[in-house]
């Protein structure tokens, strides 16, 4: 076994409930991955790659719902039948494992210092003074801005490319053997997904650790990847190297999924349709407690002087790095935060308008999360999750046939409402949250990295849906994004973010193809990989 692979996974089934109403999620699966190697697991949502992956650390849910038969196998020690002390011994310390929503595998009342440190104090024995060291110099090399101040944050405080950052951080706190990376990229910006990339890639170089990457970027996989294995409807349909998969895929689905990447523009704008948002010298600032008394002695700028003007049937692309303060200000134009500055909806002001007198523009103004699984509640089925804001704005008329009109738009079936989210992947928990929004029939959308958790033909998929909503209703959207790519098929104006300030604004095309900013230059050179990208001015 010495000279076999590292991992070895044999005929992995894998069954969720019983009887009619049993879900085969894994179908015969057999991969392996050697030491050192790089083993990319691709498919879309659903073809059952995240739940292989639990099977090798046996993190499924209990017998009782979940059924997993097959053999796996780490350096030639069977896990499937290994006793609990022993796999507490490999979780975390020879296998780890970066989780692809990381707002629910940390933990919302403990700091990130506490986290962090937990799994060097537990494997290692380490020191606490010895563990917050290494915990720094880990949240360093991932790229966390200020990490010393950062230690004492919660998991809330964090942006969602900060939170994923810190993920990994604990994953390669062990220096594991194998690191699985279940999406470990989908909800950073490119910059940051491309240091990300070359942080794991180095780290692989230096320790010998193995690598399963799970994902559906086909680009990621392209870049990084020893051999692939090409998953769909629990089986896989193909493996080989990346060349062989590229440039000769065999099975009509692997085709299928290399044709699939975001198509089209958005129809031309109109430059005098009426203005539906428009905020100026928008300001959202944290107040930096110290002391005792928990005096204000700073301020975190995270939005600070933007304006910007949203028209009818006009999308707007807010794009920019984690933490530039994209989110907040889709947050403050829905008076979700409290900020200062004007904000204008149908140009009347709701800046200093009472909770009260807001309420009945609710249902035109609404929301996309970025984090579909926490912004679902897992006690209501999906039913009752898109017929909710039905209820609460006085349109519950005919609900049962809005709901599944909603359902058939993002490309579910009406059978799925008695289903609860837990029950669903990532990408169709996020078609829900868009079904969740559509059904009210807004006039304005705040789209947070609506497809971040969406494999590339879904992706297509729903912005080709965005788009015709768009032409049909004339909805406006602010989408915030760190995906260039998904701007070019959606956006009629960018606005570039850094920092809370506005660093270049103007039509899609002239800041895609004509950048006149360094810092938006090195956005599109890492977006869209360019050769002649400047490395060092992409790090900056």
């Amino acid at each position: 076994m010495r000279n076999g692979p590292l991992l070895a996974v044999n005929d992995l089934h894998v069954t969720f409930g019983r009887g009619e109403r049993a879900v085969h999620a894994v179908r015969g699966a057999s991969f392996e991955v050697a030491a050192g190697e790089t083993v990319s697991l691709v498919g879309e949502s659903g073809s059952g790659k995240s739940v292989s992956a639990l099977s090798i650390l046996r993190l499924l849910p209990s017998a009782s719902t979940a059924r997993s038969t097959g053999s796996v196998l780490f350096r030639g020690r069977e896990l499937m039948s290994a006793p609990p002390a022993e796999l507490r011994r490999i979780r975390g310390n020879r296998i780890a494992m970066v989780f692809q929503e990381p707002m629910t595998s940390l933990n919302p009342l403990h700091s990130i210092e506490k986290q962090v440190t937990e799994v060097m104090l537990v494997h290692k024995g380490l020191r606490p003074a010895a563990a917050r060291r290494r915990a720094i110099e880990l949240l360093e090399r991932v790229g966390l801005p200020d990490p010393e101040r950062r230690l004492g944050a919660l998991p809330q405080e964090l942006s969602g490319g900060q939170r994923q950052r810190v993920m990994i951080a604990m994953a390669l706190a062990n220096e594991p053997d194998l690191l699985i990376a279940d999406e470990p990229t989908t909800s950073v910006d490119v910059t940051v997904e491309a240091q990300i990339i070359q942080l794991v890639k180095g780290l692989q170089a230096q320790l010998g650790m193995a690598l399963l990457w799970i994902t559906h970027d086909l680009a990621i996989v392209r870049k990084i990847s020893d051999r692939v294995y090409v998953m769909h409807d629990g089986e896989i349909k193909e493996s080989g190297t990346p060349t062989e998969i590229f440039e000769r895929p065999r099975h009509p689905y692997t085709r299928h999924l290399l044709a699939a990447q975001p198509r089209g523009r958005s129809s031309a704008s109109r430059p005098h349709a009426p203005t539906v948002m428009r905020v100026e010298n928008l300001r959202v600032w944290f107040p930096v407690k110290a002391g005792l008394l928990r005096r204000t002695v700073d301020h975190v700028k995270a939005v600070d002087g933007v304006s910007l003007i949203i028209r009818e049937g006009e999308t707007v692309g807010v794009v920019g790095e984690s933490g530039s303060g994209k989110t907040t200000l889709g947050l403050a134009m829905l008076r979700l935060i409290r900020s200062r500055g004007a904000i204008y909806f149908q140009d009347r002001d709701i800046a200093a308008m009472r909770a009260s007198a807001l309420r009945p523009l609710r249902c035109q103004m609404q929301v996309v999360f970025q984090d579909p699984f926490s912004s679902l509640s897992p006690r209501l089925t999906v039913a009752q999750i898109i017929s909710e804001g039905l209820f609460a704005h006085g349109r519950a008329t005919e609900v049962e046939q809005q709901v599944s009109d909603a359902l058939l738009d993002v490309g579910l079936t009406p059978e799925m409402k008695d289903r609860y989210p837990h029950e669903f992947s990532g990408g169709q928990r996020q078609r829900i949250a868009i079904a969740r929004a559509l059904v009210l029939k807004p006039k304005f959308i705040v789209l947070d990295e609506p497809t971040s958790a969406l494999d590339m033909s879904v992706q297509a998929q729903i912005i080709d849906l965005l788009r015709a909503l768009q032409e049909r209703h004339h909805v406006a959207y602010m989408l915030v994004t760190h995906d260039l790519k998904v701007v070019r098929a959606l956006a009629h104006h960018i606005v570039v973010m850094r920092y809370g300030a506005i660093v270049e604004q103007g039509p899609a095309d002239r800041v895609l193809d004509q950048p006149q900013e360094p810092y938006t230059r090195a956005l599109m050179a890492a977006a869209f990989d360019l050769e002649a990208s400047d490395p060092a001015l992409v790090a900056t």
